[in-house]
């Protein structure tokens, strides 16, 4: 009697755990609603680092990934309406500067501009898109642009010189999107 007892013990308990296992499967796969996910972290504001960003995010957005780019600190400006189409590549401390000249002549005055000018026209050359153009098609590709509240107020940046297509929100905000990514980056 005991050894049919626990028989049927044990199947009941299978079948309870069986029907959870399904029923957090299935949840999980209406949480992600059959997509990829990816998402993107945008920390720095230089004209080299705004690209990686928006590339990486209009490509997802192009291959039917669900997308979202976090704006944080220095990511701001890219998605600042008085600042993205006027980002500078910095050649002072930059290691990736191609051209062989010491760090030093990088402080010189006009610097700046040059290495600036340089990049726009080696993107020009290679017909890569303007960063304007790269945050049109990730608004038209329906890349969710999370602009960081808490740098927000630190620095003092007003929303309305963001652009109007952003969502601004806190870490819990991009986290809960991040925490259903297949892909997360930081950049």
């Amino acid at each position: 009697m005991n050894e049919e007892l626990d028989a049927q013990i044990e199947k009941k308990v299978k079948e309870i755990l069986d029907r959870e296992l399904e029923n957090r499967v299935t949840e999980a796969l209406k949480q992600r609603d059959g997509q990829d996910r990816a998402a993107i972290i945008a920390s720095k504001g230089t004209l080299d680092m705004a690209y990686p960003p928006l590339i990486l995010a209009s490509t997802a957005a192009a291959m039917d990934m669900e997308t979202a780019v976090f704006f944080t600190f220095y990511g701001l400006d890219i998605i600042n309406k008085k600042k993205n189409a006027h980002l500078k590549v910095p050649p002072l401390a930059n290691p990736a500067m191609p051209v062989p000249i010491p760090n030093i002549v990088g402080a010189l005055p006009g610097m700046t501009s040059m290495a600036t000018w340089m990049m726009n026209k080696w993107m020009g050359d290679q017909n890569v898109p303007s960063i304007t153009d790269l945050l049109e098609a990730c608004v038209e590709g329906g890349v969710k642009l999370i602009g960081c509240q808490m740098t927000m107020d630190v620095m003092g940046v007003p929303r309305e010189d963001l652009i109007d297509e952003i969502e601004v929100g806190g870490a819990a905000t991009f986290l809960e999107f991040a925490s259903r990514a297949n892909l997360t980056l930081f950049i």
